[in-house]
């Protein structure tokens, strides 16, 4: 169930301490969630993107029919939310949604307002715990606009380290600056300090040496009104390296199949550059995702990671 993640986890205990009820669910049902607003009148609840693209499949008189203006507040993280997504919720539910990016090490986090986000779409918001520094590989620091290693500095002394993995405890610390930490994100800045994450790197595909960040292309697929759920990973290819691989969970199941390949072709060929479009596309029931919402991305890894694609 959702208590073994330490943010709902913390969010029952918070709530019960001050005397109110919690509701939760032992596997997300979008109606049913719908229905536990409505009947236990929720103020407010938790959520990560993939639950927001699964209300928003309902039909819209399913949508319609519940009543949900008990709800003040819907906090959401856990991972990127693709920005019609999160327009559409607004428009949904009004401007009670309230992103954070954090990581379970603790080093540093962002927040954002609705408001906020609707003046700076796509954002994860401001630092809330000290300075954020984007940066090269080599630990050189990236002007704002530009994408890199996201690292947050954090108090003299403070480390992060992983148990049984001394690889990537120093991975996580800046080359020149010990109190810098990183979780391995990738993102840029803008000029007023806003955070915009891109990927994580070890989600990055090298394809022709040209480096491709899965998210864009998730995000794109995933607002596709056939699609209920996409996930995008890198697969050999003997003469680039690496090729985007995208698969995807169709709302209706009938639909896999060369037809709604060709309309997802066409539909990437207008958003997003023909270097990071899929090079072959694989239609599967449901994809792995880890109770926190996450997708499972070293399961599909494991099942896709070195087949060619015939195209």
């Amino acid at each position: 169930g959702p208590l073994y993640h330490g943010a709902p986890l913390s969010c029952m205990v918070c709530t019960q301490r001050l005397g109110g009820t919690f509701v939760t669910q032992r596997k997300f049902d979008a109606g049913g969630v719908l229905r536990a607003i409505e009947q236990w009148k929720v103020n407010n609840a938790q959520f990560v993107p993939t639950m927001f693209v699964r209300m928003l499949a309902l039909p819209d008189e399913v949508r319609a029919s519940y009543d949900l203006s008990s709800l003040k507040l819907a906090v959401h993280a856990a991972a990127p939310c693709p920005v019609e997504i999160k327009r559409r919720m607004i428009e949904w539910w009004g401007p009670i949604l309230f992103e954070y990016y954090a990581s379970t090490e603790g080093v540093g986090s962002t927040a954002i307002t609705s408001e906020e986000w609707l003046k700076k779409p796509g954002s994860v918001g401001k630092s809330a715990l000290g300075p954020i520094h984007i940066c090269e590989e080599d630990g050189s620091e990236l002007p704002p606009g530009e994408s890199g290693i996201i690292y947050f500095e954090t108090l003299p002394g403070r480390t992060v380290n992983y148990h049984n993995d001394p690889d990537k405890t120093k991975r996580a610390g800046h080359p020149e600056h010990p109190n810098w930490i990183t979780v391995g994100d990738i993102g840029k800045l803008d000029e007023d300090g806003y955070l915009f994450l891109t990927d994580r790197k070890d989600f990055m595909i090298i394809s022709g040496g040209v480096n491709i960040y899965p998210q864009a292309i998730e995000d794109c697929l995933i607002v596709h009104p056939k699609v209920l759920d996409a996930a995008v990973i890198g697969v050999a290819n003997p003469d680039y390296g690496e090729e985007v691989k995208a698969i995807i969970q169709p709302k209706r199941w009938e639909d896999a199949g060369p037809g709604l390949e060709a309309e997802l072709r066409e539909w990437c060929a207008t958003r997003i550059s023909k270097v990071t479009q899929p090079r072959s596309y694989e239609f599967v029931e449901e994809l792995p995702r880890i109770p926190s919402g996450k997708l499972a991305k070293h399961e599909l890894r494991k099942l896709y990671g070195n087949s060619v694609a015939v195209i």
